[in-house]
C-alpha cells in the first residue's frame, strides 16, 4: 500500500474546511429562517415525516459540517450529507435542469460529489479522525 503524501492530506482538510463550511451555513439557515419553515418546505416537497427531517436534516448540515470542518466521524457523515444532497436533488432541483441560476442540480451535484469523495477517502491524517483512528493502524503496524 503506497503512502500518502502530505499534500494529499492538506487537500483533504481544504475538502473538508469549504464542505463543513457550506453546509455549517445551509444548517444555520434553517434553523434561523425558523425550523417551522424549514418543516412546512419539506411538507410541501412531499418529505416523509417533514416534522422529523426538517430538524434533522438542519441539524445534521450544521453539526455535520462542524464535524467535518475537526474531521470527526467524517465517513459516516460524509454519506449522510451524500444522501442529503441526492434527495435535494431528485426532490427539487432536477426538474430545474443543470444550472443552479435557474434552481438547477449543478450545486447540489458538487456537494454531493465533495460529500462522496470524504466518504471514500475519510478525513487524512490531519484530523481528529486520524488522531483517534490513525494510532491503530500505525500500532497494528508495528506490532504485526
Amino acid at each position: 500500500m503506497a503512502k500518502t503524501s502530505n499534500t494529499a492530506h492538506l487537500g483533504l482538510i481544504l475538502l473538508r474546511v469549504v464542505t463543513g463550511l457550506i453546509f455549517i451555513m445551509h444548517g444555520w439557515q434553517k434553523f434561523n429562517g425558523g425550523i417551522t419553515s424549514t418543516v412546512d418546505g419539506f411538507r410541501s416537497l412531499g418529505v416523509l415525516a417533514p416534522e422529523f427531517m426538517g430538524p434533522f436534516i438542519a441539524g445534521l448540515e450544521l453539526f455535520g459540517g462542524s464535524a467535518l470542518i475537526i474531521g470527526l466521524l467524517t465517513r459516516p457523515i460524509s454519506v449522510l450529507l451524500l444522501a442529503n444532497m441526492i434527495g435535494a436533488g431528485f426532490l427539487v432541483h432536477l426538474p430545474n435542469g443543470f444550472f443552479a441560476a435557474t434552481g438547477g442540480y449543478e450545486y447540489v451535484l458538487a456537494l454531493a460529489a465533495m460529500a462522496g469523495t470524504l466518504a471514500l477517502t475519510g478525513a487524512g491524517k490531519f484530523s481528529v479522525d486520524g488522531l483517534l483512528f490513525g494510532r491503530s493502524k500505525r500500532l497494528k503496524t508495528v506490532l504485526a
